[in-house]
C-alpha cells in the first residue's frame, strides 16, 4: 500500500520540463512510456495494472502530458475517451509508483481537458512545460492545475470510541470517517469545525493533524485530522448523512467480520486513519 507521507518516487523534473526540445527528446526515448488515462480512469491491463505503451509517433504537446520519470524512465499521459477502467476499482491492487503516476495522470488529463479556454479573456489556451501549465497568448495568462483541499476527520468521543457514518451515495453497508471541502477564506482547522459541525453537529477539541493524501476525484487533496467531540449526542445532515454510529474497536471488529459493514478502500487515506485507530495508533502513531 502506498504510503502518501513518503517521497514520491515520481520526479516531475521542474528544472527541464519548460524545455520544449528536452521534452520531446524524452519523448523520443526507447525506454519511455504514455499511459492512457480519462476523468478519474486509465487504462489497465489484464493483471489490474497500469496498461501502458511505449512511446511511439510525433510527440504532440496538446495532447501527450509528462508526468516525470519513475527510476529513470518517463511516463507520459494521454487523454483517452474509450478502452479505460475506473480507478477506484484498480487502485487497491497498484504498487505505490504506479499509484502516484494514475493520480498525476487522471487529474492532470482531466484538467487540460476542461481548461482549453482562459477564464480571464475567453481565448484559447496553449500547453507549454511538458503538460504543467496552459497559457493564453492573448493576455498572457498563466494556468495551472487546480488542487483542492478538502479535511477528513476522525472522531472520537471520551471513550475513545470512533464515529463513522455513510452517505446515501454509497454502496450498501460502506461506512467511513467525515470529509469536507474547505471553502473560500477559510483556514484547514476551521474547515474541521465547520464541516463537521454541519455533518453531525459536533463541537470539537483538540484537532490533531495526521497526513494528507492527493485523491483524483477529481483533483482534490485529503487533509487529514483527528478531534475529539465534547459531547457524543450528535445528529447527521438530513439529505447528506444517511447514518452515523459510535463505534468500539471490537464492535468495529465484529461488524467488519460479519459483513454488516465495509470499509473504504485500503489505498484511501481514510481507510488508513480507521486502522490505525483500530491499532491504537491514531493519536499514538509508530516511530517511522
Amino acid at each position: 500500500m502506498s504510503d502518501w507521507r513518503d517521497p514520491s518516487t515520481l520526479d516531475r523534473v521542474e528544472e527541464r520540463r519548460t524545455d520544449p526540445a528536452w521534452v520531446e527528446a524524452l519523448w523520443a526515448h526507447p525506454s519511455s512510456v504514455v499511459l492512457d488515462v480519462g476523468d478519474a480512469a486509465v487504462a489497465a491491463a489484464p493483471d489490474g495494472g497500469l496498461d501502458t505503451r511505449p512511446t511511439a509517433g510525433p510527440y504532440d504537446a496538446g495532447r501527450q502530458f509528462l508526468l516525470g520519470l519513475v527510476e529513470g524512465r518517463a511516463w507520459f499521459a494521454q487523454w483517452a475517451e474509450v478502452g479505460l477502467t475506473p480507478l477506484r476499482s484498480i487502485m487497491d491492487g497498484l504498487s505505490a509508483a504506479d499509484l502516484q503516476v494514475a493520480f498525476t495522470g487522471a487529474g492532470l488529463a482531466t484538467w487540460h481537458a476542461n481548461s482549453a479556454f482562459c477564464p480571464r479573456c475567453g481565448s484559447a489556451t496553449r500547453v507549454v512545460s511538458g503538460g504543467q501549465t496552459r497559457l493564453c497568448d492573448v493576455c498572457g495568462r498563466e494556468l495551472y492545475p487546480r488542487t483542492d483541499p478538502a479535511v477528513i476527520v476522525a472522531i472520537l468521543d471520551a471513550d475513545d470510541r470512533l464515529l463513522l457514518g455513510r452517505q446515501p451515495t454509497w454502496v450498501p453497508g460502506r461506512v467511513s470517517v467525515f470529509a469536507g471541502f474547505v471553502e473560500v477564506g477559510e483556514s484547514l482547522e476551521q474547515a474541521v469545525h465547520r464541516e463537521m459541525a454541519e455533518e453531525v453537529a459536533l463541537d470539537l477539541t483538540g484537532l490533531t493533524y495526521l497526513g494528507s493524501q492527493p485523491w483524483p476525484f477529481p483533483r482534490s487533496l485529503m487533509v487529514g485530522f483527528a478531534a475529539r467531540a465534547r459531547d457524543a449526542g450528535f445528529t447527521a445532515a438530513e439529505g447528506e448523512i444517511e447514518a452515523a454510529r459510535w463505534f468500539t474497536a471490537p464492535e468495529l471488529r465484529a461488524a467488519l467480520a460479519s459483513g454488516e459493514i465495509t470499509l473504504p478502500p485500503h489505498t484511501s487515506i481514510a481507510r488508513r486513519m480507521i486502522e490505525a485507530w483500530l491499532a491504537d495508533t491514531l493519536l499514538h502513531p509508530q516511530p517511522a
